[in-house]
C-alpha cells in the first residue's frame, strides 16, 4: 500500500502501520483516514499478518485527533451538517474496532481526542514516558465518538467521566497507573523495541486462538457471566475441529516449534 500520508510495512507477520502527518502532529483529515481505513484493510485481509502494531512519526504525537482546520474549512463553505464526513468517520473507527487481528497501539508524544480514539480500539496500548493522553472536545463544543463508549470500559468510571468532563489531558505515568496503558518505556528507541517484542510474542501464538479470544473478550464483556461462557464455548467447538488444535499439543510433544495452517 502506497500513501504519502500513511505507511505500511509487513515484517515477520506483523504490520507496522504508521500515520505520517507530523507537520500536523498527524491529525486526521479525511486523507489519512481513509489511508487508516485501506492499511487497516490490507493488514487484515493478509493472512500472512499475524499482529498489528499502529504508531505515529515525528515523535510530537501519536495523534493530535481531528485535524480542526479541515473542519473549520468545511463548516465555512458549506453546511454544518456536512462539515464532517460522518461515512468516513464511522468506517475510520469501525477498521480499527472491528479488525479480527491483535491491535498494539505504540504511542509517542500527545495522543489526543481521536488520536486517543483510535487507540482506546487498538487491543494493547503502549506508551513513552512524555506521552499525554485526552479527549477536549468538550472545549470544542465536539463529543467524542468511541470515547464516550470505549473509555468507560478501559479505565474506572470516575477516571473516563474526569477526562470527559475537564479535558485536561493525564500523564503517561497516571494513564499507566489507571490501565489506559499496558507500559511506560523512556524513549521512542525502547517504545518500538517494546512494540517489536510484544508483536512477536503474540505472533507465536495460534491464530485462530487468538483471534477467537478477542472476538470473545469483546463481545463477553457486556454480556452475562452465562451467556460469555455459551459464547466461549461455541468458539471452542469450532476450534476443537481444526488442524491447528492438534497441531499445538503434538509440537509441543515433539520438542518443536508447531506449525500453524489456520485451519
Amino acid at each position: 500500500m502506497m500513501s504519502k500520508v500513511m505507511r505500511y510495512r509487513k515484517e515477520d507477520n506483523v504490520a507496522w502501520l504508521t500515520l505520517n502527518r507530523p507537520e500536523s502532529m498527524n491529525a486526521f483529515n479525511t486523507e489519512l483516514r481513509v489511508g487508516l481505513m485501506d492499511a487497516m484493510d490490507e493488514a487484515t485481509a493478509d493472512p500472512e499478518v499475524l499482529a498489528i502494531v499502529l504508531t505515529g512519526e515525528g515523535g510530537r504525537a501519536f495523534s493530535a485527533g481531528a485535524d480542526l482546520k479541515e473542519i473549520a474549512n468545511r463548516d465555512a463553505s458549506g453546511s454544518l451538517a456536512e462539515s464532517v464526513p460522518t461515512k468516513v468517520i464511522g468506517n475510520f473507527f469501525a477498521s480499527v474496532g472491528n479488525c479480527p487481528k491483535p491491535t498494539i497501539a505504540a504511542i509517542d508524544g500527545h495522543c489526543i481526542a481521536a488520536g486517543l480514539e483510535v487507540a482506546i480500539l487498538c487491543d494493547i496500548r503502549i506508551a513513552t514516558a512524555k506521552s499525554t493522553f485526552g479527549l477536549p472536545e468538550a472545549r470544542r463544543s465536539l463529543m467524542p465518538d468511541p470515547g464516550l463508549i470505549e473509555l468507560m470500559r478501559v479505565v474506572p468510571l470516575g477516571e473516563a467521566l474526569k477526562i470527559l468532563f475537564t479535558a485536561r489531558p493525564i500523564s503517561a505515568n497516571r494513564a499507566y497507573d489507571v490501565g489506559l496503558i499496558q507500559a511506560v518505556v523512556p524513549d521512542r528507541d525502547a517504545l518500538m523495541v517494546q512494540a517489536a517484542e510484544m508483536a512477536a510474542d503474540i505472533v507465536l501464538g495460534a491464530p485462530l486462538a487468538i483471534e477467537a479470544y478477542k472476538r470473545i473478550v469483546k463481545a463477553g464483556r457486556s454480556m452475562p457471566p452465562e451467556q460469555a461462557s455459551q459464547l466461549r464455548e461455541a468458539y471452542w467447538g469450532m476450534l476443537s475441529g481444526t488442524e491447528d488444535r492438534v497441531e499445538g499439543p503434538r509440537a509441543f510433544a515433539e520438542k518443536r516449534a508447531p506449525v500453524w495452517k489456520r485451519r
